[in-house]
């Protein structure tokens, strides 16, 4: 039973601590906040300049002058900031960051990340991506393991052009938790359901596999949302 994209970010939610700063991008990432655990302090970073937005907007609640990077709605938590966009590059430039949460379209063995574009005649710009993948402490990519074709996300090397080399400390996917350690993937932990066999058949890289690989802890449902797919 693979995570649902809900199912991702639930896990990822639940390995924040306390007291981080987390910048969170388009897509799946967008999606954490809403699965903060109850009792921590995380201040959530957007580059259009909020600090300390919190999730989505409920229908009929909207504030047009309260927009993520990604388009969406979102509320405020206590305490929360606005700035300026010179500012929030400020922020994320200088290191303040302290997690990056980033979609991806490939991630290599050593932790290379490609999110911006695919070959082809159509460019479009790589925006704060590329800052903020080499100014945040730690950046971790949520994804599914592979693409809608089956095609692998996580390779060898990336054939993409690249976000940033070698930012990537963590990948969490639908099928598994992994960590990059220099040169190694280290397989961490495995969905409800779902092999080390089948992990490691969808993988465009060699993993390393541990003496015990953990099973997620995930419940089926969580706020409201299907955590695990039928």
């Amino acid at each position: 039973m693979p995570l649902t994209r809900e199912g991702i970010a639930y896990r990822i939610a639940q390995d924040l601590p306390d007291g981080s700063f987390v910048n969170l991008g388009v897509g799946i990432p967008s999606l954490v906040a809403r699965f903060i655990p109850p009792g921590r302090t995380i201040l959530i970073h957007s580059e259009n300049g909020i600090l300390g937005a919190g999730p989505k907007a409920p229908p009929g609640q909207e504030d047009p002058d309260l927009v993520n990077a990604n388009g969406d709605f979102v509320t405020l938590v206590p305490g929360a900031s606005l700035f300026d966009h010179a500012l929030s590059f400020s922020i994320i430039r200088g290191g303040h960051l302290t997690h990056a949460v980033l979609g991806a379209l490939q991630v290599s063995r050593c932790g290379d990340l490609a999110n911006w574009r695919v070959p082809g005649p159509r460019v479009p710009g790589v925006g704060g991506a590329m800052d903020i993948a080499v100014g945040a402490q730690q950046v971790w990519v949520a994804t599914t393991h592979t693409t809608d074709s089956g095609e692998p996300k996580i390779v060898d090397t990336c054939t993409y052009p690249l976000t940033a080399a070698r930012c990537v400390r963590r990948i969490y996917t639908d099928l598994a938790v992994l960590s990059v350690e220099g040169e190694r993937l280290l397989l961490e932990e495995i969905a409800p359901g779902v092999t080390v066999e089948e992990v490691v058949a969808r993988t465009g890289a060699m993993l390393t596999l541990p003496a015990t690989v953990r099973t997620m802890d995930i419940p089926t449902e969580y706020a409201g949302a299907s955590l695990l797919a039928p």
